[in-house]
């Protein structure tokens, strides 16, 4: 993807919610969704949350966390199926970028342009920074 095409991606970013939620040496925290969240939103951004089915189980807000399914604020992938196609094709149909720390090197022959649409992440003391590439290292 050229530098141009990054920039035309939209303002739709795919968050990856199981990889989000799981990136605290505490735990599994919907803290962590919700910070990423309020980041992007801050930066313009319309986050879509996609979830595997398994995180209602490892989650620490359960209660919360479901009432954001039934709000329709976080996506459920189907029980028994891999998030990550659906955070990839979602990405690739809204033109959207991906916020993960995941590599998705299992899934790159069916999407090789998933490495452009990454922005990865850290949390540190309740504050989110981005890491957007333009190329590839």
């Amino acid at each position: 993807m050229s530098e141009q095409q990054t920039e035309a991606l939209s303002k739709i970013a795919i968050v990856d919610g199981s990889n989000v939620a799981h990136s605290s040496e505490t735990g599994c925290e919907l803290r962590n969704i919700h910070l990423v969240w309020e980041k992007l939103e801050e930066q313009g951004y319309e986050p879509i949350v996609v979830a595997d089915a398994a995180l209602r189980h490892q989650i620490d807000d359960k209660r919360r966390y479901e009432e954001l399914i039934d709000e329709g604020k976080i996506k459920q992938a189907p029980a028994g199926t891999d998030a990550d196609y659906f955070i990839l094709m979602f990405a690739r149909e809204l033109a959207a970028s991906i916020v993960s720390n995941d590599r998705f090197k299992d899934r790159m022959n069916g999407f090789p342009d998933a490495q452009e649409r990454l922005i990865k992440y850290m949390i540190v003391n309740d504050e989110v920074v981005f890491e957007r590439r333009t190329s590839r290292r």
